[in-house]
């Protein structure tokens, strides 16, 4: 009797909660496109400049001097620390608790109203642009951090590369869809009455809006809890950092599990960073207009939806390692070339964001669906905290790294040719790493092909 076919597809429930996860992935892109990537960075800067009283001017801030354009760099340092601090804790809330979906809607709240309050931020008022932000990106890692945790429950082992990888697809197609109405504002702000600053302002709050409208139909589809324990089984909990201090410890004995994590917190370092000052390096060293920026990193959000699913396939074919190393060579390339482009040349610009397109989504769907392999059941979010904040929480080296360089040297061509140091050893570390017996440690079956 031939095999049914039906009986290898989700059942409808499952069906659904895989909707909202790409339902909620589509809102929330918006924040690091439209506000990390493109607008944030350049306004945040200029604010910093009208409060110092020009180019190459010093804030005062607790008795240091801090050069006015090396103040979003330092803002993003703090940001991640903070990331650092809170992450963990809130995943182990979460797997207690069972109640992720409502943190998750909490977070979310709070990285929704700190956007929209993007648009009070004028003049010179710096101090309230840095705290919104740094109220803004907790709470959209916080978010993600219990929106990753739904992944192992979502798809089998063999399948989670695939369901990563459409996840960031669809994340970078809202994404881009709202990138490109802000481009078309921002391009036409005086016929439509606005200037350039008022223009920003409009693009940031509406990443805000459109975050709350999607991510909210998104999260109502999810379950309440991400662990695939019973409450009576899952490991039992301590609070606060003691629970953190017993989960890194049993990582710790998990060695090729915490090799891994060290080499995705070296390469990502490089990775967050790019994304993080794409469009202050284009204005600041290159001379690129704003509009050409917006256009060159919206290319990037449609060429990074293709390049996600494309990877996604590499993973099936060649393995999710093989992949992800072959990626990290092209990013050390990629940043070789950011090294030597021209001022002002545009077309330099385009292309280097559609090679970046094609590495950026499967390098994050491929990494994220290969650590959810290595998760003990029943610590979802918990291991999801320590990723975000291998992902954002110690982002302050790279962000440190460029504030530096800005303030000692003022190009930011040598921060990003030192990026590729943290390309490199990622590169190494996943070599050494044993993928299938970090799987196999942590109690999960092993995929057929890593």
């Amino acid at each position: 009797m031939p095999a049914d076919p039906a009986a290898d597809l989700p059942d409808p429930a499952q069906l659904s909660r895989r909707k909202g996860w790409y339902g909620y992935a589509w809102g929330a892109h918006a924040f690091p496109t439209t506000v990390t990537a493109v607008f944030l960075g350049p306004y945040l800067t200029d604010i910093a400049r009208n409060a110092a009283g020009g180019e190459n001017h010093y804030l005062h801030l607790a008795g240091l001097s801090v050069r006015a354009e090396s103040f979003y760099p330092f803002a993003v340092t703090a940001a991640a620390l903070l990331q650092a601090a809170v992450l963990p804790l809130v995943g182990a809330a979460a797997d207690r608790s069972g109640r992720t979906r409502g943190l998750l809607a909490a977070a979310m709240g709070l990285g929704v109203v700190a956007t929209l309050l993007f648009y009070t931020v004028t003049g010179g008022a710096y101090l309230w642009g840095g705290a919104l932000f740094l109220a803004a990106s907790l709470g959209y890692s916080t978010a993600n951090v219990l929106a990753n945790g739904y992944l192992p429950t979502l798809a089998a082992p063999d399948e989670r590369d695939a369901i990563s990888s459409k996840g960031w697809a669809v994340g970078y197609l809202g994404g881009a869809v709202l990138l490109t109405v802000n481009l078309v504002i921002y391009t036409a702000h005086s016929p439509l009455g606005l200037s350039q600053s008022h223009a920003a302002r409009v693009a940031l709050a509406s990443a805000g809006l459109w975050w709350l409208v999607f991510g909210t139909a998104g999260v109502r589809r999810l379950t309440a809890g991400t662990s695939r324990l019973p409450q009576a089984q899952r490991p039992e909990s301590g609070t606060g950092y003691r629970q953190l201090g017993r989960t890194l410890a049993a990582l710790s004995r998990n060695r090729n599990a915490l090799l891994f994590l060290l080499a995705y917190m070296a390469y990502n370092e490089g990775v967050q960073t790019v994304i993080s000052f794409a469009s202050t390096y284009g204005t600041k060293e290159l001379d690129l207009g704003q509009s050409v920026l917006a256009s060159a990193i919206l290319v990037v959000q449609f060429v990074a939806f293709g390049g996600a699913l494309w990877m996604g396939r590499l993973a099936a074919r060649h393995g999710t390692r093989r992949t992800i190393s072959g990626s990290l060579v092209v990013w050390i390339v990629l940043l070789a070339s950011a090294f030597a482009m021209t001022k002002h040349a545009a077309w330099q610009f385009y292309v280097l964001g559609c090679a970046i397109g094609l590495v950026l989504g499967g390098t994050q769907a491929l990494s994220r669906s290969l650590f959810a392999q290595i998760i003990p059941a029943g610590q979802e979010s918990e291991y999801f905290g320590l990723y975000e904040v291998s992902q954002n929480g110690v982002a302050w080296i790279g962000s440190l790294t460029v504030a530096l360089a800005i303030q000692f040297t003022g190009s930011y061509r040598l921060a990003i040719i030192s990026l590729v140091a943290f390309f490199v050893l990622g590169l190494v570390l996943l070599a050494r790493t044993d993928l299938r017996t970090a799987i196999r440690t942590a109690g999960n079956p092993v995929p057929e092909r890593l």
